[in-house]
């Protein structure tokens, strides 16, 4: 029982267990490849598809640090390959209509196998167009920016909303240490801010359960729990982009999306704290205005929602707050990694983040310390307070 507690990252996929949660788990990936070097696990990744046409997706970053040398190696090997650029220019590409449209477009009838060489975005979109067009797709990660990778829901933009519709897992997933570390360190912030909003993702889950009864995997949040303690305590080589902390934070976010693969549900690693974040993106993208990543705002937001267990305290379940470090704590681990902790510092409009800290609740239809505060008849009352210490 629970026997993916005793696995080496790279060995779980394919895990089936018993878990003391009263469930059966499967992790369904076939294959993990976490290491300096991994890029050049693609060929034997990918030769069970080598009889038909492998597409190949990347942006002009990705295609320079990975997307050259995969199209190379499948190259070398004899491969029928066909590639897609996204050409951002400066601007971010946004998994909507248009990219997921375009990827559709360029998708062959002879197509067997997707590559996605990229991070959140090119991840999302490929696997999300995959899922629908019943493909196996491969990520090559370029940057340690998010907890997507082994994760079955794909969020994407539809008319404007974000929304994260469940799609399917990826077939293989490559991890380059020495792709990685050469990441943007604004990327490497973002996935350290995701991997801090497990924090109260995991005590928004505890509060679901106790308040909601919702169901909940201790497996998973062990599994959690583990790799954010490894991570933090690394926290400072973030911003030195030490081999060893990266590793820490990559396998952390991997990590999180296995706990959410094996429950088929984001709640290991998603709380009130993502609603905050796709509340400002969707504010962005609704102006014409490129978002913050993803985690970068997650950390910020984690902060914030730290702050509402505080002034719930006296009225969240027994045993819950206690889950949750308080707001300067959270705050100080992101500055010692180099993140922003305040939506001050990423822009955030005082007007957007009142409203967000009203109606955030109403991004995901899921149970949070923020439909909790409502519930209780407090949410106005600590919205205002916390918009007055932050912004005056």
């Amino acid at each position: 029982m629970n026997e993916i507690l005793n696995m080496d990252i790279n060995n779980m996929p394919q895990a089936k267990f018993k878990c003391s949660c009263g469930r059966e788990h499967f992790f369904d990936i076939k294959e993990l490849s976490i290491r300096k070097g991994a890029v050049n696990d693609i060929v034997k990744m990918a030769n069970p598809f080598k009889k038909g046409k492998i597409l190949v997706v990347y942006d002009n970053n990705t295609y320079k640090v990975a997307g050259k040398k995969v199209i190379g190696l499948l190259k070398a090997n004899n491969f029928n390959t066909k590639e897609v650029l996204f050409d951002c220019g400066d601007d971010i590409l946004i998994p909507d209509e248009r990219t997921l449209g375009r990827i559709v477009q360029e998708l062959d009838l002879d197509v067997e196998l997707m590559i996605a060489v990229g991070s959140g975005v090119i991840n999302d979109s490929v696997k999300f167009v995959t899922s629908r067009a019943k493909l196996p797709y491969i990520i090559v990660a370029t940057a340690p920016s998010m907890d997507g990778y082994v994760a079955d829901g794909a969020p994407i933009i539809s008319k404007g909303y974000k929304y994260s519709p469940q799609a399917h897992l990826a077939y293989g997933v490559i991890g380059d240490i020495d792709i990685l570390k050469t990441a943007p360190q604004d990327l490497i912030q973002a996935g350290f801010g995701d991997v801090v909003g497990k924090i109260t993702a995991i005590a928004d889950w505890d509060l679901a359960v106790k308040a909601n009864d919702d169901y909940r995997c201790n497996t998973c949040v062990t599994l959690v729990k583990r790799a954010l303690d490894n991570c933090f305590s690394m926290a400072s080589g973030i911003k030195t982009r030490d081999p060893e902390a990266l590793m820490a934070l990559f396998e952390a976010l991997i990590m999180t999306g296995v706990a959410m693969a094996l429950v088929n549900i984001s709640r290991p690693a998603s709380g009130a704290e993502h609603m905050l974040s796709h509340y400002w993106e969707m504010d962005y993208i609704a102006k014409g205005c490129n978002p913050n990543h993803h985690g970068i705002q997650v950390g910020v937001a984690t902060v914030i929602i730290a702050r509402f267990f505080e002034e719930l305290a006296d009225i969240l379940p027994e045993g819950t707050k206690e889950l949750c470090p308080s707001h300067t704590q959270i705050a100080a681990l992101l500055k010692t990694a180099g993140a922003p902790s305040s939506p001050v510092e990423i822009g955030i409009s005082r007007e957007l983040f009142y409203e967000s800290l009203l109606n955030g609740h109403t991004v995901r239809p899921r149970y949070s310390v923020l439909q909790f505060a409502k519930e209780k008849g407090r949410l106005k009352k600590i919205a205002d307070k916390i918009t007055i210490e932050i912004y005056g």
